[in-house]
Formats: C-alpha cells, structure tokens, sequence
C-alpha cells in the first residue's frame, strides 16, 4: 500500500514477497507502517512488552487481540513445542505462545533479521496496530461492528468511512485489495498507512511514551495515528 505525499495524491496497492522487497523497492518508501512486532524481549514480565500492555489497556477488555510477544528465545525455536517449553522457562507469569503466534513468528524473525543485520532501517520502519489505529481514528472509542462473522458487512464500511474522514483517497480505500489478499487485511494496510503518514507528518503518537529498546537496541513501540479526521500533507511516500 503506497501513497504519494508530495502533492501527486498517486497511490497503489501490490502485493511483495518480502519486507525487504519492500524497503528496496524503486519507490523507496520514507516510511512503512507494519502489523509485525519489532523488538524481542529475552524475557517477558507481567503479560508482554510494554508496549502489548498499553495497547491492550487502550482497546479494553474483550477487545483486544493484542498477544504478548513470546521472548527472542523461543521466536527462533525450531517447532512449536519447542517455543511453548522456552516461553514458559523465559516469561513470569509462565504462558505459552497461541498456535495463531506461532504461525506469523516467520514474519516476526524475518522484520528482526533485517533490521539487527540494517539497523538503520528502524527510522523508516514502525510497528502498528490496525485495531489501535481504527479506535485512535474513531476519536478512542470503540467500533460498533467487526471486521469478521456475521458484522463483516457493516464492520468493514465503518473502518472505510473512517480511512476516508483520516484523509486517504477515497479512490484508495473502495479499491479492489490484491489477489489473494482479504478485504479486512486491506484495510488494516490502510490503517498502518495512516499511521506511517502520520509519523512522517510528525503527529502520530507512541506508545508507550518514553519507549523502550531490546537487547539488540530495536525499539519497543506500537505507534498510532493522530488526532482524527486530519488530511495528508505534503512530503514523502509512506506505505
């Protein structure tokens, strides 16, 4: 998902095998916003990173789907067992990744490895929070519908509307999603879009605040947009 800040108001969607394809595209993003956690914790304390806690407090209880992120340790476990056995022996409270975190710690080892091996990709890389950023856009209130079951309908137009009053094109957000991408995910894209716009345009806001590193000097935040309905302004190609 790109957007051209510099006063094209060009924008297009696509679909990329890797985050790095990605970061070295020809459009060269200033900023990406992305759903993936960035920066591990060797040990998790009190129910995840700092960051996973905030998160989870701002959405409320029965609302969040916000997951402690398991410790570096058992992210680069080699099979699920495996990552339950070094979670429990490296987080107080002991708990024990889902099998739905499990599934995207591919994901989360490969934002890691490239960014400890091109550190200087965290100033164009952020972590978000699409249900975050669509509360924060709903001026911190929660939203009436979900995006899945029987609410799909009604949950989905209510995050479009929302995508428009921020700001994007509206061009942008009835557009078809890529192939084999689900209308949900497209929108949560949009959102970390936001975000990403947000943080060039310096309104977005982190969370937690000050933020915190891991062992390897990442940052441990989950950033979120701006005040509502504000309207791009100029400078830059957030994705």
């Amino acid at each position: 998902m790109l957007l051209d800040l510099d006063g094209g108001g060009g924008h297009r969607s696509l679909s990329v095998a890797s985050v790095a394809d990605l970061v070295d595209s020809g459009e060269a993003p200033v900023m990406i916003g992305i759903d993936i956690p960035i920066g591990l914790p060797d040990r998790v304390n009190g129910g995840g990173r700092t960051a996973d806690r905030a998160a989870r407090a701002y959405l409320g209880k029965g609302r969040s789907s916000v997951f402690p992120v398991p410790p570096r340790s058992a992210v680069y476990a080699a099979d699920y067992e495996t990552a339950k056995a070094l979670c429990r022996a490296h987080s107080d409270p002991p708990f024990a990744p889902s099998i739905q975190c499990w599934n995207i710690t591919g994901a989360i080892r490969e934002v890691d490895g490239l960014l400890r091996a091109r550190p200087e990709l965290a100033s164009r890389l952020r972590e978000v929070h699409p249900e975050v950023a669509f509360r924060r856009l709903n001026r911190d209130m929660p939203l009436v519908a979900g995006k899945k079951g029987p609410e799909r309908a009604a949950g989905l137009a209510e995050r479009r509307r929302l995508l428009v009053a921020a700001g994007l094109p509206s061009a942008l957000v009835h557009s078809n999603p890529p192939r084999g991408v689900g209308a949900d995910d497209h929108l949560d894209a949009m959102a970390a879009l936001v975000v990403a716009r947000d943080i060039v345009e310096g309104g977005a806001v982190p969370m937690p605040d000050p933020s915190e590193t891991d062992g390897h000097g990442l940052p441990i935040v989950i950033w979120m947009p701006a005040s509502p309905g504000r309207m791009a302004g100029g400078g830059g190609i957030p994705c």
